[in-house]
């Protein structure tokens, strides 16, 4: 415990506070209904027997005429985050957020190849277009860093006054237009002279050159088991001190994940038998937080219903069990409580690390389908969100066994607590009880 408040609790704290995080985690909030928008109609475009009901042509047809929803939003991620990055970022050093947005997106799009290899022959190119995986899932990383280096390079041109100040009287939207042009104007030009030096190199452009030597290591790390129980116990750890485990994991992660999403869903999308990334956002989230919430509480509350007997526990779960069904657990988390409550720290980390490795094995042996990359709300209940996640049932059949894995290993802890909070009440029963009887006998 001296350790982890020593050393884990301030690098948490540090994370946690840190700018490039905190815009990169406000980028990917500003994503959130777009990507929840593209999800609703690929699982409506991919429900089960729709061909038999619509026929294969006018299902075609159908996909044809709903893809402009995913086409929109999902494919071209990057795009909104990048945007989102350039916003908050530039928010935080107090320049002006519109133009530290849209030079950020302007350098992300300039380091953007603008041709598209359709076969195998080097005469197969398309020139002029940007494809659509340069601004999903392949060009992530790019976006990212293009948008943090775009709005330091930005902001430090603003610091230094290096900026067309308008006379008083000009218009508001002319004078910001203006001020803009030289800080906007410096940093496109560095992004233009990194582009055009990446065409001497092998790789041939940026793109190519982080997704092969940062981005794909990242996301085999990422997606690996060991690495996923890893993130897992840090979000339980910080959770147990009062932190935010998601924010300050998912800070970190949230580009790996989402990335190995968008590559399940153009796969899945493509009509691929297998599809490449078991761990992604959406096994995150629909198979530990989709349970209830952080910590997979909502066996927590289903345990204090069959086996609590104080009235602590009774009232709590009165209160926690409405909002537990929408994941919502902060009463469990504070109500229990959770936090620096040592009593019920090993259920707590324990639980989640063997089910996120249970439901790792089931969908590796093909037991169950990897989550295909649709976004699902995390305020859908259980079993509802397995089934949207993977487009299977077996995917809500899923989440009742891990459901019952959780309340297996919990009841035990639940039970000493509630006898321990039975003893103490009815301890406090006898000690009123008496000073009555006390003041009775002394009348």
């Amino acid at each position: 415990m001296a350790i982890i408040d020593k050393y884990m609790l301030p690098l948490a704290d540090k994370l946690n506070s840190n700018k490039y995080l905190t815009a990169l985690r406000d980028a990917f909030m500003l994503t959130l209904p777009l990507i929840i928008f593209g999800s609703v109609f690929v699982v409506l475009t991919n429900l089960p027997y729709l061909d038999r009901l619509l026929g294969v042509s006018n299902l075609a047809a159908l996909k044809g005429q709903l893809g402009a929803a995913s086409n929109a939003t999902m494919s071209v991620i990057t795009l909104f985050v990048v945007f989102g990055i350039g916003y908050n970022l530039s928010k935080q050093y107090k320049v002006d957020s519109i133009y530290g947005a849209a030079t950020a997106v302007a350098s992300f799009l300039i380091l953007t190849p603008t041709t598209l290899q359709y076969g195998k022959t080097a005469s197969d190119v398309v020139e002029g277009v940007l494809p659509l995986d340069r601004l999903g899932a392949k060009g992530m990383f790019v976006g990212i860093i293009a948008s943090f280096i775009a709005v330091e390079i930005y902001r430090r041109v603003v610091d230094k006054k290096w900026i067309i100040k308008m006379p008083e009287g000009v218009p508001e939207a002319v004078s910001k237009s203006f001020s803009a042009l030289v800080p906007a104007f410096i940093t496109l030009s560095i992004f233009l002279i990194m582009k055009v030096g990446f065409t001497f190199t092998e790789w041939g452009n940026v793109h190519d050159f982080v997704y092969n030597i940062i981005q794909t290591p990242l996301m085999t790390l990422g997606s690996g088991l060991p690495a996923t129980l890893i993130a897992v116990f840090c979000i339980q750890l910080f959770w147990f001190f009062g932190l935010h485990g998601q924010i300050i994991v998912n800070s970190v992660l949230d580009p790996i994940w989402r990335s190995l999403s968008l590559e399940n869903l153009q796969a899945y999308q493509s009509g691929a038998k297998a599809l490449p990334h078991i761990v992604n956002k959406q096994f995150m989230d629909t198979f530990t937080v989709g349970m209830g919430g952080t910590g997979m509480t909502l066996a927590v509350i289903l345990a204090i219903i069959f086996f609590a007997k104080s009235k602590q526990l009774k009232e709590l779960s009165k209160l926690a069990g409405p909002a537990g069904i929408f994941n919502v657990n902060e009463p469990v988390i504070f109500g229990l409580p959770i936090v620096l409550n040592p009593m019920i720290l090993i259920p707590w980390i324990i639980a989640p690390l063997i089910v996120t490795a249970f439901t790792y094995f089931v969908m590796n042996i093909g037991l169950v389908p990897i989550p295909i990359g649709v976004d699902v709300p995390w305020t859908v209940p259980i079993f509802l969100s397995g089934i949207l996640a993977t487009n299977s049932l077996a995917g809500g059949i899923l989440q009742l066994v891990n459901l019952a894995i959780v309340l297996v290993i919990w009841s035990p802890f639940v039970i000493i607590m509630d006898r321990q909070y039975k003893k103490a009440e009815n301890d406090i029963k006898g000690a009123v009880k008496k000073n009555l009887e006390s003041k009775t006998s002394q009348a």
